[in-house]
């Protein structure tokens, strides 16, 4: 995983931004390295019985196809939430080895930093988020960044609890 807290003031935005997301996404996946499958489904906070490892990289996997694909793109939403099931992505990823949850994440990833790199940072989002506006891609960059980090939070907690290895 590539360090990012000596990055070069000179770089541009652009490569500020996509260093970052792939900082967190490398993150996440680098604090799943080792854990057990039977582990990675384990929900350990009584408050939250949907937070498992695998649960929290499906989550990530998703919300990057939800603002890539269905708001930048404007293409369908694929995710598997429904209105019903809001979290349905973190109660079904238990149902799927971590391996290929890291795996589709990776290769989702991969198509969505080509999907960066062809687009500029001003273009608009072709479906409306909540409040009616269109984000640009810089906005959702940033939101996934966001995101992600946070998440990888949880992914600390989760990993420190369920075999004491902290950091990644």
């Amino acid at each position: 995983m590539t360090r990012i807290d000596d990055t070069p003031p000179a770089w541009d935005e652009r490569t500020q931004l996509t260093t970052f997301l792939d900082y967190a996404r490398d993150t996440a996946r680098a604090k799943c390295d080792g854990v057990s499958e039977e582990n990675a489904r384990k929900a350990l906070l009584p408050s939250s019985p949907l937070m498992t490892m695998s649960g929290v990289i499906n989550h990530l996997r998703w919300v990057e196809h939800y603002w890539f694909d269905a708001v930048f793109l404007g293409k369908e939403d694929l995710g598997p939430w429904t209105e019903e099931d809001p979290d349905r992505e973190m109660r079904t990823a238990v149902d799927f080895p971590l391996t290929q949850l890291l795996d589709e994440y990776a290769g989702q990833s991969t198509r969505h930093r080509e999907l960066v790199a062809g687009n500029s940072l001003d273009k608009q989002a072709q479906r409306a988020i909540r409040n009616g506006l269109h984000v640009d891609l810089r906005w959702i960059l940033l939101h996934l960044t966001e995101e992600t980090a946070r998440h990888n939070g949880h992914l600390d907690i989760l990993r420190e609890m369920l075999d004491g290895k902290t950091g990644c």
